[in-house]
């Protein structure tokens, strides 16, 4: 049976400037697959394969692309991205040795974590603080750690699922705690807990439903009343808050949604939430509360394993000094969910403006979009986007092959200028130019 050479097919000039061993490897896959079947092809017709199977690499790879949804937090997308002007502050620390595990004034082995919780002991008002890779991991190390072999007591309304199909009775059985069902899934009471607790009872756990809510005929244990029934029993109560916020939310987001100072002043001895999300800043899990039970989450051993590196160690870091500092415009994804209409509207005009030619047709639209990543569940807010006449479908698919995704919507393709940042207009602008002009 005839086929081209592997070395020739990869010296064809289509292939100039491609990853060349992944060149390599889809040529092999391809020749190959033809020569099992035991059918012939021309060089022309193989390399056409081995452009296809190349592609299918080339198309897994990571790239940045321009965030059209509206959704500030996609998960799909990475969720909260970092500032430039952050990742220039980290950089020397990236590309360099760092005193990540040195103490410079003892000269001896240091503590990874010792200037991030300090930071968050200082913008929290926590008694201590410590960092895990996501909060899936500080739950889990939460419960293993302060209630292995253990009841921990949830509601029956906050038996989560997060996105992925991770569920908390599941995260609980792997983390060793026993997982206690009290109340029922639409009204859970405070005598629920304090009826459930046993001679094996560890925990009251309280999960915020980050991603679903119960309304009509519900009710739900506030994080202080939980706190205070544990104490009462002499338990820990824990929150795992998912995502977290400072301040207040704009147009009404807040409404029913516990910000993180309000949960810390509630008494919860531990909370746990997303470092990323509402937060703004790299993805890690962050926990917080008091200084006794965090010494023995720093002590057990499946911190090491579930620990962070020192890129999301100093992502975090200037993200705090940020909000310390009220430098808001540092974390973008904050934002972009505070920013005004006209603001957003303003982005709008101005990518219209720049438009030199284009043969297609569109507006600009008031439309309502959410944050995304599993926070604010049901929450909608405002927003500008640019609306296009004609095959949303044809023009999504359009858009998205270079690298934008945006949305359909009552029929009409949309690019929402509530996740659209201004230095994408230039961009945005000249694929809106080629896609009118093919």
């Amino acid at each position: 049976m005839k086929l081209p050479k592997i070395d020739k097919l990869c010296a064809r000039s289509e292939f100039k400037g491609l990853f060349a061993p992944a060149v390599t490897d889809a040529a092999k896959k391809v020749v190959a697959a033809l020569r099992e079947s035991g059918r012939e092809a021309s060089e022309e017709e193989v390399a056409k394969l081995v452009k296809n199977e190349y592609f299918k690499f080339e198309n897994a790879a990571p790239k940045p692309v321009i965030n059209a949804t509206g959704i500030v937090v996609h998960t799909n997308l990475g969720r909260s991205p970092i500032s430039s002007e952050i990742w220039r502050k980290v950089e020397p620390l990236v590309s360099g040795y760092s005193n990540l595990e040195y103490d410079l004034q003892k000269g001896t082995r240091g503590d990874r974590y010792a200037f991030v919780s300090q930071l968050m002991k200082m913008f929290f008002g926590c008694e201590d603080a410590i960092v895990v890779n996501n909060n899936a991991a500080a739950v889990f190390l939460v419960l293993n750690t302060l209630a292995k072999g253990r009841e921990v007591v949830v509601s029956r309304g906050e038996l989560v699922e997060i996105g992925g199909s991770f569920r908390l009775p599941e995260v609980m059985a792997n983390s060793g705690a026993i997982l206690r069902e009290v109340g029922a899934t639409n009204k859970t009471r405070a005598s629920d807990y304090a009826d459930a607790v046993g001679e094996n009872t560890a925990m009251f756990m309280k999960a915020h439903k980050s991603n679903y809510d119960i309304v009509g005929f519900s009710a739900e244990v506030s994080a202080g009343e939980l706190a205070k029934v544990a104490r009462d029993s002499n338990l820990i109560s824990y929150y795992d808050l998912g995502s977290a916020y400072i301040g207040t939310l704009p147009f009404g987001l807040s409404k029913d949604e516990p910000n993180l100072a309000n949960v810390i002043k509630s008494g919860a001895d531990v909370i746990s939430f997303s470092g990323d999300k509402l937060f703004g800043g790299p993805q890690c899990g962050i926990i917080v509360g008091r200084g006794d039970l965090v010494a023995k989450l720093r002590k057990n051993q499946l911190l090491r394993m579930l620990r962070v590196d020192k890129i999301t160690l100093a992502l975090l870091a200037e993200t705090i000094m940020a909000y310390m500092d009220k430098n808001y415009a540092l974390i973008k994804g904050f934002n972009q969910i505070h920013a005004p209409l006209e603001a957003l509207e303003k982005n709008a005009q101005e990518l219209i403006s720049n438009l030199n030619s284009s043969n297609l047709k569109f507006e600009i639209v008031r439309s309502r979009t959410y944050v995304g990543g599993g926070t604010l569940p049901n929450k909608s807010y405002p927003t500008v986007a640019v609306a296009f006449s004609g095959e949303a479908q044809k023009l999504e698919r359009k858009f998205r092959q270079k690298g934008v995704v945006g949305r359909i919507e009552d029929g009409r393709f949309l690019l929402d200028f509530r996740s659209i940042f201004p230095e994408h207009i230039a961009p945005l602008t000249k694929i809106i130019e080629e896609i009118s002009n093919e």
